[in-house]
């Protein structure tokens, strides 16, 4: 995986494209799999095919209900990935221990409800900054990157800085949601808030990354934001797998979210 992005340097040379990592989520994998029971499909077969699609890295969500990945699955992911494992998971102590005891690249923690049906929202960094600043000092001592799940919100940002987090990731849910209702004053709202969040957050010194409900249709105005340095989708891919194939898949998000920095690049020598 590139090195972590430092915010306020250029990442690249004058004349290159700034780079964007895709992590892919294989939740969904394990969803089906668990819908019968038994060893297929398996997550990680689908893992090393979203690698060879071009995805940078694996994301992997061990729920508390263990609904989808299982913890044989986080074994095998971290025994025989081939790319940097993400594991999101909620800030608990179980969760804590398992992800000392595997020590994957990175931890994104995120807010867990058993009633939902996926994660709902951000992480309230703001209210919990007491319990969650120990919590990731832990994980950091254990040698793993940690990310915060959150709001593109400025004083969610803030709160997130201060409790010694690496990276945030920008919940993206609610700008996809509003561009499926084809609403375009809202979709412009939730761009421009979103711009300003990945600004606040790169000048806070965080790493920023975004997902949640991203497709082919609604990737390209993320992507273009310099100042992100990795992108997570899962759900979607899954589903387009069903039609193509997961390497092909992954391989068309790459190619729009290249041609999105792209766009980005040319647009920045016309402005000199």
């Amino acid at each position: 995986m590139p090195a972590p992005h430092k915010p306020g340097k250029s990442s690249t040379a004058p004349g290159r494209r700034a780079p964007l990592r895709l992590g892919v989520n294989i939740d969904h994998v394990a969803t089906l799999r668990n819908a019968r029971g038994g060893v297929h499909p398996d997550p990680l077969r689908a893992a090393h095919l979203a690698i060879e699609g071009g995805a940078d890295g694996i994301t992997a969500h061990l729920r508390e209900d263990r609904r989808h990945i299982s913890d044989t699955d986080i074994t095998r992911l971290k025994n025989e990935l081939t790319r940097p494992l993400n594991l999101e998971m909620a800030a608990t102590d179980e969760m804590l221990k398992i992800a000392i005891r595997h020590v994957p690249n990175a931890c994104c923690l995120v807010p867990e409800r058993r009633e939902e049906r996926t994660t709902e929202g951000g992480l309230d960094v703001r209210g919990s900054v007491k319990t969650l600043k120990p919590f990731v000092a832990k994980l950091q001592d254990a040698g793993i990157r940690v990310s915060l799940f959150i709001e593109p919100d400025i004083k969610t940002i803030e709160a997130a800085a201060k409790v010694g987090a690496d990276i945030v990731e920008l919940h993206t849910g609610r700008y996809c949601n509003l561009a499926l209702e084809h609403d375009a004053v809202g979709v412009a709202r939730e761009i421009e808030r979103h711009a300003t969040a990945v600004r606040a957050a790169a000048a806070a010194g965080l790493e920023v990354h975004a997902g949640h409900g991203l497709t082919y249709n609604t990737v390209k105005p993320i992507a273009e934001m310099p100042e992100i340095v990795e992108l997570n989708i899962g759900h979607f891919l899954i589903g387009e797998a069903i039609f193509g194939g997961l390497s092909g898949a992954v391989r068309r998000m790459r190619l729009l979210m290249d041609e999105a920095r792209d766009d980005v690049l040319r647009a920045g020598r016309s402005d000199r």
